[in-house]
């Protein structure tokens, strides 16, 4: 006589294996969700995603309920805390991407306010490149290494193929062009506040195929507007020039040279998120965190900012500063812009010119990451990787020097 008992135990045994796969497979794909948000991975699944999870969460509640009546609070705190998380990351991405547009603009739009501030056309700008690379030639594989490197030094703003700068704010000699949705006040910008990691540095590019004016001694076959993927002549050049001169002081740099603008330059920062919150999981004491660039004036070949320090002819550099005025949490972007403008204090007592004025936009820009995270745009279009590379060693000066003299 068959034993009804012992097969509904059986047929309940089976479900409830059953159950637990199911939510052991939830937990997993939650895992996921948090390791591949940040990757361009969740752009291409996550319209799909929220869809079709919610009719798996679904069928699982109904499921659970089936199985178990005294479950049913439980799992639909489930399902809301799911469709929250998708929600979450669904909003994140999107806002991400906007700011990922505003680049995309910026880099394709030739007529910028501001950049025709010159007399030279285009070939004017072109042979003014030459003979200041002429310059900076005999100087172009010198590094930190080299004594005669001065920390200080006369400068001069040159005017030939650069811009009229502006500003809305200042710190002392720190000029600050506000773009954001804040009203910044004297004690929002004052560098009341220091470094605490002193050693550790982590250079990264967002948009590593940016790349200069070629040159006899430096050419390279573009694709586009002044960008390749060869990294020895893209900005990823700069940030190696720019790391072997802080090891040269003992200084610690990771320097990351993923592409994260190539094949697309769409969801270039979520890529670049990605990458560095696994440097930071490897290095998690790391604060000082340069995301290097390029200026993003793609299409303005006469555009090459430029600074004489001493008898060389070198690139101008620039702080981009986020904030969290495009919606994306950033809770201590003050803390990133106070630490700049002190950088950029003691750049303007070592090297005055070196640093065009701060820029504070809405856009987050990744600096969330950590407390002391910020972009660094070395050149622009017009400028040669010579003066570029040329530059990071003044660069890596003042960074030196702002660290080991807090």
């Amino acid at each position: 006589m068959i034993n009804l008992a012992v097969i509904n135990l059986k047929e309940i045994g089976k479900k409830l294996l059953k159950t637990m796969i199911i939510t052991l497979t939830i937990a997993i794909i939650i895992k996921l969700i948090h390791m591949i948000y940040s990757s361009n991975l969740i752009g291409n699944m996550l319209s799909n995603l929220q869809s079709s999870h919610t009719e798996f969460i679904e069928e699982t509640v109904c499921l659970s309920h089936y199985m178990n009546h005294n479950n049913i609070k439980k799992e639909s705190n489930l399902k809301k805390i799911l469709l929250s998380e998708l929600a979450v990351f669904h909003k994140e991405k999107e806002l991400m991407e906007k700011e990922n547009q505003e680049e995309i603009a910026n880099f394709e739009n030739i007529n910028h306010e501001g950049n025709a501030e010159t007399s030279s056309s285009e070939p004017e700008a072109q042979n003014q490149a030459q003979e200041e690379m002429q310059q900076t030639e005999s100087n172009s594989g010198q590094t930190a290494n080299n004594a005669n490197v001065p920390y200080t030094a006369p400068t001069k703003i040159l005017e030939a193929n650069n811009k009229t700068d502006t500003f809305t704010n200042n710190y002392e000699s720190v000029k600050i062009k506000n773009e954001s949705q804040y009203d910044l006040t004297a004690e929002m910008i004052t560098p009341n506040i220091a470094f605490t990691n002193k050693t550790d540095i982590i250079i990264y590019h967002t948009h590593t195929c940016e790349s200069y004016m070629p040159t006899e001694i430096n050419p390279y076959q573009s694709s586009g507007n002044f960008r390749t993927t060869d990294l020895n002549y893209s900005v990823a050049r700069v940030g190696t020039e720019l790391t072997n001169c802080l090891m040269a002081k003992g200084l610690q740099v990771i320097h990351d040279t993923t592409y994260h603008d190539y094949p697309a330059y769409t969801g270039s920062y979520t890529r670049s998120l990605s990458t560095i919150k696994n440097i930071l999981s490897q290095k998690p004491n790391a604060q000082l965190v340069i995301d290097l660039h390029r200026d993003a004036l793609g299409s303005n070949s006469n555009y090459a900012p430029t600074v004489q320090i001493g008898d060389e002819v070198v690139a101008q550099v620039m702080f981009v500063m986020g904030t969290d005025g495009g919606g994306l949490e950033h809770p201590h972007w003050l803390n990133n812009l106070k630490l700049a403008i002190k950088v950029q204090e003691k750049a303007n007592a070592m090297y005055p010119g070196l640093f065009k004025p701060i820029i504070v936009r809405d856009s987050r820009y990744n600096q969330h990451v950590t407390t002391g995270a910020c972009i660094i745009e070395v050149g622009a279009t017009g400028n040669t990787l010579e003066q570029c590379n040329a530059s990071m060693k003044y660069l890596a000066n003042v960074l030196a020097e702002t660290l080991q003299m807090e």
